[in-house]
């Protein structure tokens, strides 16, 4: 979901500033809920977590430059059931940041896009998680089609404002609506994979039930 050097520039790119604060704002909102519940040392510890997980993803795992943007297996609906909104949020702003600083600078222009790319649709995706997965559930416990719903709903997000951005600054000519609609076909393989993942990873945690109290896993993964 990087966005490619040069799609937006210019005056154009002081909105990526913008939607960018927005969504910070709702990452600060999502720490400080999870401050008051859990406390300072909790966030800290899961977010140096998801940091590096995040990092790695982006180093590691396979991701290839497909139409306006970058096809990643970002795994976001995993991070989230794991490590909850917060932490989740905080470990995407910090290590897309660091990828860019240390391995990518040309990226660094783009961040305000990118990071607004990568966490709107979490937040999106929280809302949903509330709305479809009963209280009474504990994450470990979902099932595919409420995986695949909050997997729907991210990488969807990531896809609209991938758009987003590549129409806002390039127009809707015949050559970037096909670059366009070639990242968004491109995007399916993630869609259908990451559901499976999320829960293989949640399948391997319930043998790690002896953590549930622990501050370093969302107090829902178990609960």
């Amino acid at each position: 979901m990087h966005i490619e050097p040069g799609v937006v520039d210019g005056a154009k790119i002081v909105l990526s500033y913008a939607t960018a604060l927005a969504a910070f704002g709702f990452s600060a909102k999502a720490s400080i809920e999870m401050i008051k519940k859990e406390g300072l040392m909790s966030l800290i510890g899961r977010s140096a977590l998801t940091t590096l997980l995040v990092f790695a993803f982006f180093e590691l795992f396979p991701h290839h430059a497909v139409g306006v943007s970058e096809v990643h297996l970002i795994l976001g609906s995993t991070l989230f059931l794991i490590f909850g909104p917060a932490a989740a949020s905080i470990g995407l702003m910090l290590g897309l940041l660091t990828q860019g600083v240390f391995f990518a600078q040309f990226d660094l222009p783009q961040y305000g896009m990118n990071v607004t790319t990568l966490l709107l649709p979490l937040f999106a995706m929280s809302a949903v998680a509330r709305r479809t997965i009963a209280e009474n559930t504990a994450y470990v416990d979902i099932s595919y089609k409420q995986a695949l719903k909050l997997s729907l709903t991210y990488q969807g997000g990531i896809v609209a404002w991938v758009a987003f951005w590549a129409f806002y600054g390039q127009g809707f000519g015949a050559e970037n609506t096909a670059a366009v609609a070639t990242f968004g076909i491109a995007y399916l393989s993630v869609v259908l994979i990451e559901p499976v993942l999320d829960l293989a990873v949640l399948a391997g945690a319930k043998s790690l039930h002896r953590f549930k109290n622990s501050s370093l896993f969302e107090a829902r993964l178990f609960n």
